[in-house]
């Protein structure tokens, strides 16, 4: 079991990127990757969920970023994502309050069974590159 996260929750249960207060709220692990080509849930890093911010990492644009994306990702008002820890660290600890943890589950599978988005366009016909022939 994970050590408690400063403040007055203790941990009651741990799961691979997130952790239940004994009051019910989820605590999830973040590692964020701020100045990225676009906002957007990768899957995991770790014990981890990454997340890639447009914005870069001033003045607590890149936080604010990753609560807006959490904020509608699962659903809750912008005042239930709390950033709780590494506010100034790629590695961050963000509080959801208000969400059943069954749905929020279903919604964290949802984001790590998803393909990664590159933000690349394929290339015709997969990985062959034009004037080359494949044997």
């Amino acid at each position: 079991m994970a050590a408690p996260p400063a403040g007055d929750h203790a941990v009651a249960v741990t799961d691979d990127v997130f952790d239940l207060d004994d009051d019910g709220s989820v605590v999830l692990r973040l590692h964020v990757q701020p100045g990225a080509g676009r906002t957007s849930l990768v899957g995991r890093h770790g014990d981890a969920l990454k997340v890639r911010v447009a914005v870069p990492p001033e003045q607590g644009r890149a936080n604010q970023a990753c609560t807006e994306l959490l904020s509608a990702t699962f659903g809750l008002a912008e005042g239930q994502v709390e950033l709780v820890g590494g506010r100034t660290s790629r590695s961050k600890r963000v509080r959801l309050r208000g969400l059943e943890l069954d749905e929020f589950r279903r919604l964290l599978g949802g984001v790590l069974a998803a393909p990664a988005d590159t933000g690349r366009e394929p290339r015709p016909g997969g990985n062959v590159r034009p004037g080359r022939s494949v044997r």
